[in-house]
């Protein structure tokens, strides 16, 4: 049988899929292993027990400044600027995605804005933003949405518009109006794809969550890796990184599950 036709089962496809990972961290573990027997005080590439000690005070000490577990205080600041940004985005690109998919005149004349705005790089617009709404929490989650945003619109608008002309005639031959076409026609059939836009926006929004937090912030995953990049703690800054892509990876895994819950007809359910 050629390779093109071979088929993983579900639970052979997640084996196959930790193996890359479980090879990573064997080749990490051999070389940091390596680079200490040469020289016990190399900072470079620590081992798991060097981490463990780094983090435990972050996990499990008050901080006496604070009064925080800091490492806690990050992963709860952080995850905060992203929701917000990513609700905030999602919300915009399904009303304006389905407004510019669905009305050829309103594409016609915003679509240009939007897709200019969706090629400026979003972190040459962070100093404006810090200029012109402070260094606080709106200019952080204004960078998110800034950077996402246009991005899911022009994807929902480019999905709706798409929709076979079919399902538009006979709407209207049933008496619908633009409303209802948005509403009970292109809705229901965005909602997939808004969903599979959001997990496409996941790791543009970590970075630019990730830049604001190392620019101006005094809480948050993306400040401590900053913060301690300067005294080379990568016992430090690996964990956290690997927390970052550990959240990452079950937002992902939640929204795919909600996707293939929610709407199995465009998974293929059934079929």
């Amino acid at each position: 049988m050629r390779w093109v036709n071979r088929h993983v089962r579900r639970n052979d496809g997640l084996l196959l899929g930790a193996l890359p990972i479980l090879a990573l961290v064997l080749i990490y573990l051999f070389v940091a292993a390596q680079r200490h027997a040469a020289n016990p005080m190399d900072k470079i590439l620590p081992l798991p027990a060097g981490m463990a000690s780094a983090m435990s005070s972050l996990l499990f000490e008050v901080d006496p400044l604070s009064g925080q577990y800091l490492f806690w205080a990050d992963t709860l600041a952080s995850l905060q600027r992203l929701g917000l940004g990513l609700g905030i985005a999602t919300a915009m690109a399904l009303l304006v995605g389905l407004v510019l998919g669905v009305l050829p005149p309103l594409r016609a004349t915003i679509g240009p804005l939007v897709t200019g705005i969706a090629v400026i790089p979003p972190i040459a617009l962070l100093p404006i933003l810090f200029i012109a709404l402070g260094l606080g929490e709106t200019a952080k989650v204004a960078l998110i949405v800034i950077g996402i945003a246009p991005v899911m619109v022009r994807d929902i608008a480019s999905h709706v518009g798409d929709l076979p002309r079919e399902q538009i005639v006979k709407a209207l031959t049933l008496g619908a109006s633009s409303w209802q076409i948005m509403i009970r026609v292109a809705l229901p059939q965005a909602m997939p794809r808004l969903i599979h836009a959001v997990r496409l926006a996941l790791g543009p929004a970590w970075v630019f969550l990730i830049s604001a937090e190392a620019i101006a912030s005094d809480v948050g995953l993306g400040y401590r890796i900053f913060l301690v990049r300067r005294y080379l703690s990568m016992d430090v800054i690996i964990p956290y990184v690997a927390w970052i892509a550990l959240l990452a990876i079950v937002m992902d895994v939640a929204l795919a599950r909600l996707s293939r819950r929610a709407f199995p007809w465009a998974h293929g359910a059934g079929r």
